[in-house]
């Protein structure tokens, strides 16, 4: 995945859609646990339909007693119900600048589509949000095939990639989908810390799930590389030139920290954070994190 963007046969290939239904026995598990809330209190009130019956237990809201059934079998039954809107799975994908490098927005692009298929495969509804310094593109979250067709078309369109340095652009994104859902944020996160803290406190007033993918390269990571090396900053242009061995422990220790405080961020907030190699193929990535989030269920 070294493409600045990807193409719809890609997005839709059997490669891909088999990766994911392999994704969705592990995703079952993590579904019925981690979206578990998001079914249920946000939507009683909403438009519902009835379900079915089951016997009364204690503890279970004595409105839902279905009294008739009582007369008849003297057992207490309550009336279940399933909410007619699905949980919105609001995709949110950097493609500023920086996200050109090296493959990551192919790789975001990419995993913004497996989780898209995963969510419609649930019957959710799924949004998509493209931002820079502004946004580029949002489609209201929906659960139609078509829908699918038209996220993955509008992350395989070739995309402008302005400079992006502020996360301020967030806020707005919040204010798209104010209803509560899961949001999930694709970046390589080259913004500051208060203003993303700014942020996600934003995003979380409104009661949002959220995982955060950190995309970053292994030159990011680890700066495999050796001799003069010249780096230049794809949002503000500024060049530096410089021996690879003079700066990589420092360089590395210095992407570690910063990993670290993103992941200290995300957890002071509740926000699941993975970060994702841009080279790792993206069914092991997405597998080892559905492993772990299905041992919480």
């Amino acid at each position: 995945m070294n493409t600045a963007f990807v193409t719809p046969t890609q997005l839709t290939s059997s490669e891909l859609l088999g990766a994911t239904d392999d994704l969705e026995l592990i995703a079952q598990r993590v579904v019925e646990g981690f979206m578990h809330g998001l079914h249920q209190s946000p939507f009683v009130g909403f438009s519902v339909e009835f379900a079915s019956h089951r016997e009364y237990m204690p503890g279970d809201d004595l409105k839902h007693i279905n009294w008739r059934l009582f007369g008849r079998h003297e057992k207490l039954f309550v009336k279940e119900y399933d909410a007619e809107t699905n949980v919105e799975v609001h995709l949110i994908v950097d493609a500023s600048r920086s996200m050109i490098a090296a493959g990551k927005w192919s790789c975001a692009a990419m995993l913004a589509a497996a989780l898209g298929h995963l969510a419609i495969r649930q019957r959710d509804a799924i949004g998509l949000t493209l931002f820079a310094d502004k946004i580029q593109t949002h489609l209201r979250p929906r659960c139609t095939a078509d829908h699918q067709l038209e996220v993955l078309h509008a992350l395989a369109r070739p995309q402008d990639h302005p400079a992006c340095e502020t996360a301020r652009v967030l806020h707005e994104v919040a204010e798209l989908s104010p209803r509560r859902g899961l949001k999930v944020l694709i970046s390589d996160f080259y913004f500051q810390q208060d203003e993303l803290a700014d942020a996600f406190a934003h995003f979380r007033h409104y009661g949002h799930e959220m995982i955060v993918f950190h995309v970053l390269t292994p030159l990011e990571t680890a700066m495999p590389v050796s001799g003069p090396v010249r780096f230049r900053d794809l949002e503000t242009g500024e060049e530096i030139v410089t021996q690879a061995e003079a700066i990589r422990d420092e360089f590395v220790s210095a992407v570690e920290q910063w990993q670290t405080e993103l992941k200290t961020l995300c957890q002071m907030y509740e926000i699941d954070y993975l970060a994702i190699d841009s080279e790792t193929p993206l069914p092991i990535a997405l597998r080892d994190y559905f492993q772990r989030r299905s041992e919480l269920f």
